[in-house]
């Protein structure tokens, strides 16, 4: 798991359905749009303008945060998932990116195989183990 996979609004990119599947798959929301699903091309947070102007390049530097489409995409993740954006930007504003990463390794490593496990899917990728 590398920093460019981590998203403006904490998503790891390398746990993500479209990130680990066979087709069409995605480059992770801080690289070239080019390959992309027409939803991440033109998400809101990836594209905010407000985002843009902070210096860590994360959310929670924004003026606006917690914004309603962050709020929403937490919400969200929390009860489809089990995980938090603001958990994750949190983590990382507190402990740092390297930090993050560790533990996002330690929590979505496969203990079968040593795949990653799809935050989607709650399965192995490399494998297909069910958590």
């Amino acid at each position: 798991m590398k920093a460019i996979f981590i998203a403006p609004c904490g998503m790891n990119c390398a746990i993500c359905m479209a990130y680990l599947r066979e087709k069409n798959t995605c480059p992770g929301c801080r690289k070239s749009d080019e390959s992309k699903p027409k939803s991440c091309v033109s998400c809101i947070i990836k594209n905010c303008e407000h985002f843009k102007k902070t210096k860590s390049k994360f959310c929670y530097d924004c003026e606006k945060f917690p914004c309603t489409r962050m709020k929403q995409l937490d919400k969200r993740y929390r009860t489809k998932y089990d995980m938090s954006m603001f958990e994750n930007l949190e983590f990382i504003k507190k402990h740092g990116i390297e930090k993050f990463l560790k533990a996002q390794e330690k929590k979505y490593k496969c203990s079968k195989c040593g795949g990653v496990i799809c935050v989607h899917r709650k399965k192995c990728f490399k494998c297909g183990k069910s958590i």
